[in-house]
This record gives structure tokens, sequence and C-alpha cells, in this order.
């Protein structure tokens, strides 16, 4: 059975040495704690083990999402399975504890003016007649991805199931996850057997939403859309809706809301408010409401964790996140992200350091590094104390006040600006208390975690194929070919500029030019002719305006491929005939590159390669804020 699983690690609770910020995302076999359960009927879709899996990570505990997928030619009674051992092919990693992100849809913030308040969902209530059932639809995604190994090509396409809700105004909301790279959307109402053709409107990958249209008056035809409800409270009642596994009419399973805190979104390597509930979320969950007393939609399911040591643990998006998302959209008219301050953490529990750092009270974190491509990089300084964001007081393990009695994460007061928001930072620099402030925006990841556009970029010299460093190639090219060294670039090493790419040789296509250079392969590229390379862009403009002898590409320890330009260039329509490439390069390569002078500026500072923890700051004393 093929299985494709997106695969994302997590620092284990117990080991304080330092991790990578995110999880990597993955497409491969195996389970881990995080997974995204975008149901189809034949056979679950494995993901690869993480690459940026952090080095601490205990086997029992792991960042995944899972989506079913089926592949066409598939037998009909082919039945999804999971490994009971958790093995994770050849990454190996043991999948005891996982998250598992369910496919959701995207939803809008209009529209939800449908009135639960007599739908009450009780034990005693017959819930097969319950009106805003209806509101609930099933999704039917074909997913055609890139195949980052062969970058101007596609992989084989697979089709997977979902869940989603009507929010009105023609709108659905879904994971993103169920969406992505998704070539054909199709909804599905409850109790009909017609299909309808869903246009995706805008896809949140941080906070794992998808927002959806439908234009055919005939899907919307006594349509009631759902009607969101405030945050709820430890133990209330909570009734999760889905198309899950086991069959296809709609699944209703029950539970309560155990805890809400920051918690790690699989999908997006990212840390937001989450709800956790023990009621059963299964593969094909994922997209669907849920529902409190009063049949008020409180979050969407998306993730579970799984654990020898666990059970019956689920995530829904709550419905502050949501917001964030549908408000973002409207504003902007395209989804533009959750802002990051951009500074890394520490806890100030003990108290010589206080003292050391001047520090009174009891209060405050400790800013060990300020990223360099975040505007607080300009306002804040190493050894800064952060005591207040927005008149809130920080406190010394990195959390502020929660609500009545509960406290919170210090990155939940982030999560809840926009882009281009002003934040004002009370800190005590050096004895002296001072406000400063500084503009929000989402952070600039050296090595992407997802691709825009769906296709990456390559460059294609003489059989050399150049291409940059993400995540989703690392997880198909696996960690040994890449090599320790790439990793530990891709896992701890900070963007100095935006625009900022690791580009790497990833293979070489062999000819009679390129003789001595075919068995190359996943090496980082550094210099053209003595020129620094910013990104492939830069790289494809060095190429194109090279009017040397010679073409000399510098690699890692000094290594050098030397191409005479003339016969490269006679023979590069060869080499792609021969491969059946249709082009030497990308298409976003083909418009003119436009030069820097601060990407000039920031080239040759050194920044230092520093860990990167995407944890609860009480975890390790660690926090990417």
């Amino acid at each position: 059975m093929a299985i494709a699983i997106c695969s994302f690690s997590i620092l284990s609770f117990t080991d304080t040495s330092p991790s990578h910020h995110s999880f990597p995302f993955l497409c491969g076999a195996g389970t881990s704690p995080f997974r995204f359960l975008c149901s189809h009927k034949p056979l679950i879709s494995k993901v690869k083990a993480s690459k940026r899996t952090p080095s601490h990570r205990t086997n029992k505990e792991e960042v995944e999402a899972i989506s079913q997928k089926r592949f066409p030619g598939r037998a009909k009674d082919e039945k999804a399975y999971l490994p009971p051992d958790g093995s994770k092919g050849e990454t190996g990693r043991s999948s005891s504890a996982v998250f598992k992100s369910l496919g959701l849809q995207k939803k809008d913030k209009k529209g939800l003016v449908y009135d639960l308040k007599e739908q009450q969902v009780n034990d005693t209530e017959n819930l097969q007649d319950a009106t805003f059932l209806n509101a609930v639809v099933k999704v039917y995604c074909t997913h055609t991805a890139p195949d980052y190994s062969l970058p101007w090509q596609k992989q084989r396409q697979y089709t997977s199931t979902g869940s989603a809700f009507m929010i009105g105004e023609g709108k659905l909301l879904t994971n993103a996850h169920c969406v992505e790279h998704g070539t054909q959307v199709k909804v599905k109402r409850r109790g009909d057997d017609t299909k309808f053709v869903a246009k995706v409107l805008a896809r949140g990958v941080e906070c794992d939403i998808a927002l959806l249209s439908v234009e055919s008056e005939e899907f919307w035809k006594g349509a009631e859309p759902l009607r969101f409800g405030r945050l709820p409270c430890l133990q209330d009642s909570v009734t999760v809706v889905g198309y899950p596994l086991g069959g296809d009419t709609i699944s209703v399973s029950k539970g309560v809301v155990s805890r809400i805190e920051v918690t790690s979104y699989a999908h997006g390597a990212t840390d937001l408010l989450g709800i956790q509930i023990d009621a059963a979320i299964n593969p094909g969950n994922s997209g669907g409401p849920a529902f409190n007393d009063q049949g008020e939609c409180i979050g969407v399911a998306f993730q579970v964790y799984r654990s020898e040591e666990a059970e019956n643990i689920g995530y829904v998006i709550p419905t502050t996140v949501v917001s964030h998302f549908l408000t973002d959209y409207e504003m902007n008219g395209k989804y533009t992200g959750f802002p990051c301050l951009g500074v890394l953490l520490q806890k100030l529990e003990n108290p010589a350091l206080r003292e050391c750092l001047k520090v009174r009270s009891n209060e405050g974190v400790l800013v060990r590094r300020v990223e360099p491509t975040s505007a607080a990089n300009n306002v804040l300084k190493e050894g800064d104390v952060i005591v207040s964001f927005d008149d809130v007081h920080v406190g010394c393990e990195g959390t502020v006040p929660f609500r009545s009695t509960e406290r919170i994460a210090f990155r939940y007061l982030i999560s809840q600006k926009f882009q281009g928001d002003v934040a004002e930072l009370g800190i005590i620099r050096e004895g002296n208390h001072m406000k400063v402030q500084t503009v929000l925006n989402p952070r600039v990841h050296l090595v992407p975690y997802h691709i825009e556009g769906g296709q990456p970029s390559y460059l294609i010299v003489a059989g050399l194929v150049f291409t940059p460093l993400s995540e989703p190639l690392i997880d198909e090219e696996c960690e040994d070919s890449i090599g320790l060294k790439l990793l530990a670039k891709a896992r701890y090493s900070l963007a100095k500029f935006k625009g900022e790419e690791i580009v790497i040789l990833s293979q070489v296509l062999a000819n009679e030019v390129n003789i001595g250079y075919e068995d190359m392969g996943n090496q980082q590229v550094l210099k053209f002719n003595g020129t620094r390379i910013r990104n492939i862009w830069h790289l494809a403009h060095l190429v194109d305006y090279c009017k040397d002898k010679y073409l000399v590409f510098e690699f890692e320890d000094n290594f050098l491929a030397v191409l005479e330009r003339e016969s490269a260039a006679i023979a590069s329509p060869c080499i792609l005939k021969d491969y059946g490439i249709p082009c030497e390069r990308s298409p976003d390569l083909l418009e003119p590159y436009v030069d820097s002078s601060e990407d000039k500026q920031t080239m040759d500072k050194d920044f230092g390669d520093i860990p990167v923890s995407n944890l609860e700051i009480g975890f390790d004393g660690l926090l990417w804020a």
C-alpha cells in the first residue's frame, strides 16, 4: 500500500538540548504525534520522517501530518493501514506519539449569522435530524504535488477526502492540508449525491486553514451557515462532526475540552492557540466543525496526538485563530500570515541571572538573539529584557495572563497581531527601563517549509541542475543523501536578508561537456566566478550575463566545477532534449533580476548559526517569539 505522511518533529519534553525552530514537513511513511487526517477510503498517505528533526526528540513523541491518499488503480477493498510499530521508513523515526491533522476546509468570516440557540446538543436529543449538521460537507480533493528532486515535473496524482462547513456568502472553511497542491476540489452536501466544484480562495499554511467558494447556486439552496461561538472553558462539552474513515455518511463524536494553550501546528510548523479535546478524531475529520452545547461552532478539527502513554487527545483550531485568518483575508484580499517578533528568548527564573541583568523584580525574558530580517533587529539588542508587550506584563517564565486565572505563552499576544502592526515593548537595558516600538511581520525562513506557487525554482546549466534547498526537497532526498553539513545549515542558520536562499547542485545530467562531475549531488554552491550567490535568481542572472571564457562554480570546501562557456551553451539544448526536459529554467527565473543594495551590505556579515526552538519556553528555556 502506498502511504504518504506529512511529518514534523518536536523536541522532547525532558531533554534540554537546543533544537530547531520549527517542525519539518514530510511525505513518506510512518506515524508521529501531530498528524493531519485527510481521510480517503482506500489508504492512508504516509509521511517521510522529518529532515529537520531536533536531535533530542525522543522516539516516543513526534509531530506529523497524515492524510489518506488513493492512487489510481488501487483495489476497492484496500483498507487504510498504519504500521503498528510506528516505523517511519528510511528515517527510522518511531511514531508511537502522533499529532494527526485532520482534513479541514477553509471558511470566510462573513455570513455567520445562523442562530443555533434552539439546536441544543445534548445526550437526549436526536442528532440525526439536527439542522446544523446539514452545513457540514464532504471534501474530495485531487492532489498533484511537485517533484522536488526533478523540479521540472510533477509527481503522480492522488486523491483524498476531508470535511468542511458552510460559513455564509458562498464560502466554506476547511484545513489547508486538505487542499494542498490540489488540482481539483469538489464538495458534496449531506444526503446529496451530486458533487460540486469548489475553488480555493486562500490557504493559511501556519494556521492550517483554507477558504473555499462554490459558485453553483444549486449547492446553496436551503443552506444555513454555522455561527461561531466563544472560546470554551475546561470541561465544556464538545461535539466533533465530519466524514472520517469507516463510512460515507456523516459522523458525530462527543467529548469535553481538556486543555487550552499554545499548541504546535504540525502542518504550518508554528505555535498558535489550540483546544485539546478527548473526542474521537480520525482521518477524514479534518476541516470538520466542533460544536458546543448551544450548537455554536467553537473550532475546526485538524490534528491528533498518539502515544503509548496517552489516549484520546485531539486538537481543534479555536475561533480566535479562525477569526484572525478571515480578518486577514478580508483586509488584504489574501492571506498574509501570522507575524513574528523575531527574537530568541530565555526565561529568567534564576535570581542570580536577574541580578546580573539588573532586573529588580521577578519578571521578563532575556533577548538572546534577534533575527537579522526582523524589524526588531533595529530596536532590540542582545541582553535586553522584555518585561511587557503592549502594556501586558510578561512573567519570568515567558507567560502572560490569560482569562481569569490562567496564564499562556508570551507569543500568544504576538499571534493576535497582523502583518504591519506596531507593538510597544517595555524593556530593561542595563538596568534602565524604557519603551520601544517595533513593526511585526511574518518570519523569513532561510529554508522554506512550503513552496509558494506550487512549483520549485530550478536552473540547468550544461546538465548541472541547481535548485533552492527546501524542507520538501530534504524529505524527498532523505537525510543521508543531503549530508550532515547541509542539514545543519538548514536547521540552524538564519536568513541574513529577505530573499536569501541556500542554492544546491541537486544532480548532474551526464554529458560529455560535464565529464567528471556526474557523481556530484546535493552540494551547496557558494560562488559563481568569484561572486557570492544570494539566491537562485541571482545565480541565473550571473550565468546569463557572464562573458568570461569559463563558468566557475565554487562549492563547499573549495570544490570547483568549471565549464567552458561556449561549449556549455552548445551542449545545453541537446541535454534538455536527451532527458526530456521542456525548459532550462523555471518560469519565475525568466523575469529580470532586481539587485538590492541592502542585500549586498548584509551578505558579508556573520550572524552565526544558532539553534531555533519552537517549543514552549518552559521546556528548555528557549523561545522564538
